[in-house]
């Protein structure tokens, strides 16, 4: 006869039934064949209704652990695989997970946000009106290109603010950059050869290595990537960042931008990935015309994100295809979910439509054009500002510092990091070796604060004192 303490039992005392016996068949005490007590019987002996045991064995008999034979009873199953309880809840595996980052005083080429910037309170309350009034379009399934409402409210602030006229069947919404590139890779097929700009963002390499496919690197001069270049790279996709470039900050002027545009019709099934991660990040001026706005032959795929504009961590990024591939796209691709919640596509969407995005831009552009002129000036007239010279072409949230050293850039990185200050150097993001640029150091002013500044500044200038400069 089982028998079982029943006292103290925390959870509902069928389930208690269930794993007892389950563990016990799983530990071998109880053997394939072996009868169980009837119901009867069971209960009288530990005191609880016939109900209880019933629940216990038909859980039991769901997932195979016993048979039941009509008028006979309850037998223990036979199980082709054994299994191992585990009884402890500390379970510990040898997964190599990567190694923690390094924990720095000061950073000031991190693209971070100031969570004092981000408007709580305005997407709290968009967020309550969406769950309020949109409850079932929540529950309903999205299409593979995302929710409509946000695929149109996207179009609109496209046209408004980027002169772009786009189709919102064009728009194609994503959980990140990265889930799109994939997109992209299935979409032009992965016999295309990617070509990126180098030096560039080196998770793409990671990316598009990923997937399958051929990466290559197109050298940049003072205009960024030429039309030369990419044929020599044997590039079939060129994948680049003509409004504000990363890492070098360069904007590509218009005479480059309709010589990529030409390279890309010169041969059927060439196209350009047009990354315009930060345009709306301008210091003077209307955001430079985009290259999708002037292509006229269907070459070019728009790219952003609301990573930079809102927060890194809202995952939503959006392409806008060509009107070819947007058929191709939903014509192969639409048995794909959208990798975004209606929750969050509808909020953003309703954010985008009453307003709130556009004065959140106009608050953070003035907001990031006073910080850049503070940062400057700070710079300029600190005991570093006779050995360093800035780089900066009135766009995006970073520029490079160029300082006057003969140190390499890995010694000081190495020294800064001994002080506590994090820094990257432009070399780190070269994708080949030959042709580096030693001595310029991106500054990205997102999320920097006065201690920051001070600190690294004073940093830097030790850092070329005990060089032998001479500081003021």
């Amino acid at each position: 006869m089982l028998t079982y303490d029943f006292t103290n039992v925390d959870v509902p005392i069928y389930e208690y039934l269930y794993r007892c016996i389950k563990n016990d068949i799983l530990a071998g005490n109880l053997k394939p064949g072996d009868k169980l007590p009837s119901k009867r019987s069971f209960a009288h002996n530990h005191g609880i209704s016939t109900i209880t045991i019933q629940n216990a064995y038909d859980q039991l008999i769901s997932e195979g652990y016993v048979n039941t034979l009509p008028r006979k009873g309850y037998y223990v199953a036979e199980l082709e695989v054994a299994a191992v309880s585990r009884v402890s809840a500390d379970v510990s595996y040898s997964i190599i997970l990567p190694g923690p980052a390094d924990d720095y005083l000061y950073d000031i080429s991190s693209n971070g946000i100031n969570p004092d910037n981000f408007p709580f309170s305005v997407w709290a309350k968009t967020m309550r009106y969406v769950m309020s009034e949109e409850k079932e379009k929540l529950m309903e399934i999205s299409p593979s290109g995302g929710v409509r409402a946000l695929r149109e409210a996207i179009a609109s602030h496209l046209q408004s603010f980027r002169g772009m006229l786009v189709d919102p069947d064009q728009i194609v919404i994503g959980a990140g950059t990265e889930y799109l590139y994939g997109i992209l890779v299935q979409l032009l097929g992965k016999n295309k050869r990617f070509v990126i700009e180098n030096p560039g963002y080196k998770k793409l390499v990671s990316i598009y290595q990923q997937w399958g496919v051929d990466c290559g690197f197109a050298d940049m001069d003072s205009n960024g990537a030429s039309a030369q270049e990419l044929s020599r790279a044997g590039a079939d996709v060129a994948h680049i960042c003509p409004n504000h470039h990363f890492p070098t900050g360069i904007t590509m002027p218009a005479s480059r931008r309709y010589e990529i545009l030409s390279w890309a019709n010169e041969k059927a099934g060439r196209y350009i990935l047009e990354d315009d991660y930060d345009s709306e990040f301008r210091a003077s001026g209307r955001p430079v015309p985009t290259l999708f706005s002037v292509d006229g032959c269907e070459r070019v795929i728009y790219m952003n994100t609301f990573s930079k504009s809102l927060s890194p961590t809202i995952r939503i990024s959006y392409m806008v295809l060509p009107i070819h591939l947007a058929t191709r796209f939903y014509q192969s691709m639409s048995f794909q979910a959208c990798t975004v919640s209606n929750f969050e596509q509808y909020t953003l969407a309703r954010f985008i439509q009453q307003g709130s995005f556009e004065k959140h831009i106009n608050r953070m552009r003035l907001y990031y054009i006073r910080q850049r002129k503070k940062l400057m000036d700070t710079i300029r007239l600190s005991s570093l500002g006779d050995c360093c010279r800035i780089l900066e072409n009135d766009s995006g949230l970073h520029f490079l510092l160029q300082l006057k050293t003969t140190l390499t850039d890995a010694q000081v990185e190495n020294e800064a990091k001994k002080q506590g200050l994090k820094i990257k150097a432009l070399s780190d993001y070269y994708l080949s070796e030959e042709k580096k640029r030693q001595g310029y150091y991106l500054v990205n002013y997102s999320n920097l604060n006065d201690d920051t500044i001070n600190a690294a500044l004073k940093i830097l200038a030790d850092l070329l004192r005990k060089e032998g400069r001479s500081i003021s």
